[in-house]
Parts: structure tokens; sequence; C-alpha cells
């Protein structure tokens, strides 16, 4: 069986040739375009950090946004920047952690401005809650703002809410109208800190105000409250009923004056006591002089 195959013209071979040669052609400008388009995307990142309009040359050009406290020149003072800096060699990673490990700083944004160049800093700062003391003799410090030193640093700290310290000389970074917190811990740090969260929580829920947590015996903590001081023992979950039951006695000074108690004993927060102090001796009245 014969099969019918027409022959190719010279003409078809003609433009067979012609369309491949057009299509070696356009893949050839194609790659170089892309070879160019990369050439100029490389040079333009060259340019533009070496580009003055796109360098920051002062600290002015730092916005910071979201501190109440910390000064916007202490933050600036603070980034791992030296100037001129270009924009595109920013590390906003790095710049988180040196502010977080040198000020009292919980969450740190870095975002890049280009027109004008700048970087818009946000930051959510850790604000101290309480004051714990190595010691009761401690507190005499704080009767005037004390200055950073490495003795101080040994004897008084700072405590966020969640049970984070802030060093007393990161703290003295920000204004000086900020005070101290009025909440006062004494004892070693370390047989509170696991607990802090959970027990500041329920602490300032209580109606009835508490000035100072004394956790220098574990085993029995002391809270001076309004009312005086009071004994819970250790800390358990008992220290919610314990504070509801206090909230109870808040009506304790109409019935007997709150000087003669020597303290209130909340270990059993269903049966609480009250200890009067002792009974002062008179004096025996001196024999007449013969």
């Amino acid at each position: 069986m014969t099969g019918n195959f027409s022959p190719i013209s010279q003409t078809d071979l003609a433009q067979r040739r012609q369309k491949l040669r057009r299509q070696r052609r356009v893949r050839l400008a194609q790659t170089v375009w892309r070879l160019v388009a990369v050439a100029g995307l490389a040079g333009g990142v060259i340019w533009l950090s070496t580009n003055p309009i796109w360098l920051i040359r002062s600290a002015n050009q730092i916005k910071v946004e979201g501190n109440q406290f910390l000064p916007t020149p202490t933050v600036r003072s603070l980034l791992p920047l030296t100037y001129p800096q270009s924009l595109l060699q920013v590390e906003p990673q790095t710049i988180e952690q040196t502010l977080k490990a040198k000020a009292p700083i919980a969450e740190v944004a870095v975002s890049r401005q280009l027109f004008p160049p700048g970087l818009t800093i946000r930051i959510r700062e850790r604000l101290p809650v309480a004051v714990w003391l190595s010691t009761p003799g401690e507190a005499q410090l704080l009767t005037q703002r004390p200055t950073p030193n490495q003795n101080l640093a040994t004897k008084i700290g700072l405590l966020d809410e969640s049970g984070g310290e802030i060093a007393l000389e990161n703290f003295l970074l920000t204004e000086r109208s900020l005070k101290l917190p009025t909440l006062r811990v004494i004892g070693d740090v370390q047989h509170y800190r696991p607990i802090w969260a959970k027990l500041y929580r329920e602490l300032i829920r209580s109606p009835v105000k508490i000035a100072e947590i004394d956790f220098q015996n574990p085993a029995n903590v002391v809270l001076k409250t309004e009312l005086g001081n009071v004994q819970i023992g250790s800390y358990t979950d008992l220290f919610p009923e314990q504070l509801k039951t206090l909230d109870r006695m808040r009506k304790l000074p109409n019935q007997v004056s709150l000087n003669q108690i020597a303290y209130i004993d909340l270990r059993n927060p269903a049966s609480p006591t009250i200890q009067m102090k002792s009974a002062v001796e008179s004096p025996k009245p001196e024999e007449p002089t013969p």
C-alpha cells in the first residue's frame, strides 16, 4: 500500500527556517532583558544604600511612638545606630533586642519610611507595680529617689505585673516625675517570682488596701493592710478566699481600736482570729522615803 505524501516546497522550508530564527531571537532577547533587569535591580539596591537621600543622618529622623514615661531622646540614645546610617542596613531585630535589654520595654516594632527617610519605633513599656526589698531595713532607702549603683541593685528592685524584674537603673531612665510604686514586697524574690503574676492579679481585686507583702518566712506570709498586719500562712489557692474574708472585716475599726490588734490570723479563712496586744503592766508606785 503506497501512502500519499505531498512534497514540501522550498517556500515552506524557508518559512519554517525564518520562524525558528525569530523564536531564537525572541529567546535571546528575553535572556538579555532578564540579565539587564537583575543587574539593574542589584545596581538599584546599591544605589539606594549609598545614595544620601536614603540615609538617616541624625536621631531627629527617628520617631518614637507609644512611650508614656520613657522620654523620646532617651529611647533614641539607646538605639544601636551610628550616623549616617543607611535605611537598608537597619536591623529591626537588633533594635528590638537592645531596647528590651537596656530599658523597661516589653514590645518593639520598627518600620522604615522612605519619603522622607526615617524610622518609626513603636514601643510598649513595662511598668513597675511593686518595689521589692531584701529586708525591711532597706525601706529607708526609698525616702528619697535612689540613684543607680551596684550595691543598691542587690537590695532594691522593681517588678512588673507578670513578675519580670526591672532593674532600678532602667527605671531611673524615665522622667523624674515618675514615682516608685507604693506596693512593697520584702524577702528573697526567688520565693515569690513564680507565683507573682497570679498573686498580683488577685491582689489588685481586693477592696482592702494592701501596702506590703512580707515573704521573709514563706511558711507564714504577712500582709500589711489598712486593718493592720494579716497572717495568711503559705500562699495557696485559699488566697482569694482570704482576701474576701478580709473584705468582710472592714468594719472592724468600728468594734475595736486597730492600735490594740497585734495581727489578724487568716490562715483558716473560714475561721479568722484576732490576736490582741498584751496589756502593758502598770509600773508599781514608789514607796515613800522615810
